[in-house]
């Protein structure tokens, strides 16, 4: 099968799209495919021609006419060059530009809906098969107009990724405090980081032990850092920044919470019970399906810090109950391999060109 894949970057910078769509080229290519990607290049350049992936250096999220114009006639012709069966298009601007340029060149159009809160998302539609990353998401396109005879659902699964193949994890972190709680997030408010810090703050007096690990960037990253050090624990409260492998911290750390106001289907999540962390985390978007419904972690409302505080008093004040949720979250972790969102993939795209 000659499969495409089209995303807005390649850069190796925490952004859960970029790193689904560069998972399955390297997967799909290591199958014996032949896969080309489409971006407007970046430091994954290299794992992806490591893995036989072709790229086409295309800028999808220009604004002007003019350079909308080129990107689709730049677009054509690489399609025209490669002649795939398939595009797979992850974000909304590679699905427009491809929907536009289509006519005559015979393949089927697969959108990926990662982003379901993104009110452009519904152009994700224009696509002949649409995958959401969790029942979430679709119940989410499907009420917004997408019709549900289009949807299927493949949730993430990022363990087993070719991003994390022999690589020494950077950023290794030296006498982490314990019991440590860590958060690997982009540091916006959507993350819930401003109810973490007032949760750990809540905590912090009756453990006095325990420590804060936020790894991540963002651009609320000063709002943060002015709200911990506001706090009497500020001193516990450490800000890491962004880490491209965070197993070196979640494999060190006691909790890993995720205090997200929205989420699809965090990749963090799976790598977290990969880790053994025990994990708090908020009863939002497709977060429970990540946790089986907190069978795997321990769900709390969004925007709560309260009810985060008392999950975390919960694990913090019982030794047994810590160990115990450690070892739920471990537990059944086989579905979140990225050969079954591989296979999965696959089975639509077969689909997908019976129907032509």
């Amino acid at each position: 099968m000659k499969i495409v894949h089209s995303a807005p970057h390649c850069h190796e910078i925490g952004n859960g799209v970029v790193n689904v769509a560069v998972d399955l080229a390297c997967k799909q290519a290591d199958a014996g495919h032949e896969v080309a990607f489409v971006s407007n290049k970046g430091s994954l350049l290299g794992l992806l021609a490591h893995h036989g992936v072709r790229h086409f250096e295309i800028d999808q999220e220009a604004r002007r006419p003019v350079a909308l114009g080129r990107a689709a006639l730049s677009l054509r012709r690489a399609l025209r060059d490669f002649r795939p069966d398939i595009v797979h298009a992850h974000m909304v601007p590679g699905a427009v530009l491809a929907w536009v340029v289509r006519a005559g060149l015979g393949f089927r159009l697969i959108t990926t809906v990662h982003n379901a809160p993104q009110r452009q998302a519904v152009l994700m539609g224009l696509g002949d098969v649409v995958i959401a990353v969790s029942t979430a998401v679709a119940d989410s396109m499907s009420d917004r107009g997408i019709p549900v005879r289009k949807l299927r659902v493949i949730k993430n699964g990022p363990l087993g990724s070719p991003r994390r193949d022999q690589r020494v994890p950077d950023g290794l972190p030296i006498g982490m405090r314990r019991p440590s709680i860590t958060t690997v997030a982009r540091l916006f408010r959507q993350k819930g980081i401003d109810d973490l810090i007032a949760a750990f703050a809540s905590v912090s007096k009756d453990f006095p032990g325990a420590a804060l690990y936020l790894v991540g960037e963002g651009p609320e990253r000063q709002e943060f850092e002015a709200q911990a050090a506001a706090t009497e624990c500020s001193d516990r409260i450490h800000f890491i920044g962004f880490v491209k492998d965070p197993r070196c911290y979640l494999e060190q750390s006691d909790i890993f919470v995720l205090a997200s106001r929205a989420d699809p289907f965090p990749l963090v999540i799976p790598e977290a019970r990969e880790a053994g962390c025990a994990i708090v985390a908020s009863a939002v978007g497709g977060i429970p399906e990540a946790l089986e419904s907190g069978e795997a972690g321990i769900l709390v409302p969004p925007s709560n810090p309260s009810a985060l505080a008392a999950a975390l008093t919960r694990l913090l004040g019982s030794s047994s109950e810590l160990a115990d949720w450690r070892r739920r979250a471990a537990a059944n972790i086989g579905w979140l391999q990225l050969d079954r969102v591989h296979a999965e993939t696959l089975a639509v795209y077969d689909e997908a060109l019976a129907q032509a």
